[in-house]
């Protein structure tokens, strides 16, 4: 059965629902962005004319600096292919199966409250024949800001931030974290993972956060990386990756990446993740960035502090990307290759 989205409140501190708002994305260029009291940013002049968009959205170029409002008749987002930026076009709502349960059947009450969405296993005959993987990118180096709570870091807008060499980054994702002004839509609202009970568990949390149950969550902000393109809508079953490295978590925008923490790679952002083979690549790529960019980060400490760019929870070889899963989710939608935001 297809669950309704249902919104719940995180406290005073996360935005209620998931209403369509004004959004300001930085522009053209960098992967990361400088936190600025402004709310408009510079776009570079080296920008490539993307094909033009099919959704509706307003544009305000005032000095080389653009505003840019979230569609309102389209439900939408934008994702990584092959390199490119294109559109994910939601047509139906979010479905978790089976329920958390029938893999945690001691997390009754946090199946409950989050609809029946986990993350931490799977059952891939319990989706349908033609469902693919969507790689659901999470910037897990910038720690508990990713949940979208302000006073955990992240911004106003649901965006989650990162500091190093104290200067602080907003990292701008396709989806803010759910529950924010930035969610996206037909998204579950609130998770449930084990994974989740041990980061709470590290800080010394037994009850659970925000009068949530023990392993309930937002979902966090992300980004999307996909293997092809449709015009036809499809299921996607959810592979949640942990991104730990900073220099390749790629510009919403751009889809390209930049190199901001030391690494002793000679290429930093080789790895960018525009494309599945750098999503492989990065499985097994050890950097000195992931260690200087993630040493106060309780989710890196509560995973054993690992020293390769990316996790993936549960899927331990490359090879088995495209055809696993690490969570019961899935989402409907097409994803044509047309440039999802105003030119």
């Amino acid at each position: 059965m297809k669950k309704k989205n249902r919104s719940k409140g995180v406290s005073n501190l996360i935005f209620a629902g998931v209403t369509i708002l004004l959004i300001v994305i930085a522009a053209v260029g960098f992967a990361l962005y400088l936190t600025k009291p402004t709310t408009t940013t510079v776009v570079s002049n080296t920008t490539t004319t993307p094909p033009p968009p099919q959704i509706i959205n307003k544009t305000i170029v005032v000095n080389r600096t653009v505003t840019v409002v979230r569609p309102v008749t389209v439900n939408s987002s934008g994702a990584f292919y092959n390199g490119n930026v294109i559109s994910f076009l939601y047509t139906s709502q979010f479905m978790c199966t089976p329920s958390a349960t029938q893999f945690f059947p001691n997390a009754v009450n946090q199946s409950n409250v989050a609809m029946g969405c986990e993350v931490g296993a799977s059952n891939m005959s319990a989706f349908p024949k033609n469902a693919a993987p969507v790689f659901v990118l999470v910037p897990a180096f910038a720690g508990l800001s990713i949940f979208g709570v302000t006073k955990l870091g992240a911004t106003a807008q649901g965006f989650p931030t990162f500091t190093y060499n104290n200067t602080t980054y907003t990292i701008l994702t396709q989806c803010g974290a759910a529950l924010t002004q930035t969610a996206c839509p037909d998204h579950m609202s609130l998770i449930y993972s084990p994974a989740f009970t041990a980061v709470e568990q590290h800080l010394g949390i037994q009850n659970g956060v925000f009068g949530l149950p023990e392993g309930v969550l937002p979902t966090p902000a992300h980004s999307h990386l996909v293997t092809f393109t449709t015009n036809q809508s499809i299921p996607w079953y959810i592979v949640v990756v942990l991104v730990f490295d900073p220099n390749i978590f790629p510009n919403p925008i751009t889809g390209q990446c930049q190199a901001i923490v030391p690494s002793n790679l000679t290429d930093p952002t080789a790895n960018c993740l525009n494309n599945i083979q750098a999503l492989e690549n990065a499985m097994t790529t050890q950097s000195s960035s992931v260690v200087l960019a993630n040493g106060n980060n309780p989710i890196w400490q509560t995973l054993g502090k690992p020293g390769v760019q990316v996790v993936v929870p549960g899927i331990t070889s490359p090879s088995q990307l495209l055809t696993s899963a690490n969570s019961n989710m899935l989402l409907y939608f097409s994803d044509p290759n047309v440039y999802p935001y105003p030119i």
